[in-house]
């Protein structure tokens, strides 16, 4: 992840001036301007790590919105701290070194961002651990919270996941509403292959064998088998694998992980599992704050 990239220093700096982090009006009540302090971020139960890297970025950012900050900063972590990484309950992620307003300004929004993100690896590693040892792979959807897509697909990178589509110019992928609106699957085939630019991807969604067998007989390029069972999944399976071309087969449609190893032992090349940002459980951390000894 590059952390200076232009959009995710705009994704950064929006957290902060939602939180209203340079108008603090507690911490600048409370504590001189001048006073430094050590802050630790610990973990508060067995975890992956994602978003490190975002602590040192939301702090830069912070002093080029505030001028007034007094004193440089550093962020400390150990070299086996990194994302990806598993990490135990009470184990130390990161150690900050700052001016205690900076840090108590945006302790909040760094929290945030590491428990989210930290939450959607976790359960992506879940998922990739439950289809260990066979072929599939676990997906990632758009189903991400708006504005905060680059984030939350890495995470899913960070748990041994890997990414669909990043946004709508990124491949063709025909859904049922676009077979419905565009006149079926044959039609909206053609369409698509008359009009793609270069050589984007095109997958079509089918719903059962029937639809599956139109779609092979009119160039798909990739299959998406929607909310369909295990033993019509495997059937499909053995059915592509009888083509004269290859075609990627993907499952989608209900996955949680007490089925999702049932469809990767069909053979299934990808799983997509929504769950994995729209409703991940953010992980428990916590950040000490002490005046700094030095």
């Amino acid at each position: 992840m590059d952390w200076q990239s232009r959009r995710i220093t705009e994704i950064l700096e929006r957290a902060l001036l939602e939180d209203r982090a340079t108008r603090d009006a507690t911490t600048q009540a409370c504590i001189d301007a001048r006073m430094r302090a050590t802050a630790t971020i610990h973990a508060k139960q067995d975890c992956i790590l994602s978003g490190i890297g975002a602590v040192n970025r939301i702090l830069e950012i912070f002093s080029n919105l505030d001028k007034s900050v007094v004193g440089h900063h550093e962020v400390i972590s150990h070299p086996e701290i990194f994302d990806g990484v598993r990490l135990h309950d009470r184990q130390a992620i990161a150690v900050i070194r700052h001016n205690a307003r900076v840090i108590l300004s945006c302790e909040r929004v760094i929290l945030n961002l590491l428990q989210r993100m930290s939450g959607i690896a976790t359960t992506t590693r879940q998922y990739v651990d439950a289809i260990a040892g066979t072929k599939a792979r676990i997906l990632d959807t758009r189903k991400t919270v708006p504005g905060l897509r680059l984030l939350d697909k890495y995470a899913v990178r960070c748990g041994g996941g890997h990414n669909h589509r990043l946004d709508l110019s990124d491949g063709v992928l025909i859904k049922n509403n676009h077979i419905s609106l565009g006149g079926g699957i044959e039609r909206v085939l053609k369409k698509a292959h008359e009009v793609r630019v270069g050589s984007q991807p095109i997958e079509i969604e089918v719903r059962n064998l029937d639809e599956l067998e139109e779609a092979l007989a009119n160039g798909a390029e990739a299959i998406l088998l929607d909310n369909m069972t295990p033993a019509n999944v495997r059937k499909a399976v053995e059915r592509v694998a009888t083509h004269t071309r290859r075609i990627p087969l993907e499952a989608s449609g209900g996955m949680n992980l007490q089925n999702i190893r049932n469809y990767a032992e069909t053979g299934v090349d990808y799983i997509s599992v929504g769950a994995l940002t729209h409703s991940p459980q953010a992980v428990d951390m916590s950040m000490k704050i002490t005046p700094a000894l030095f």
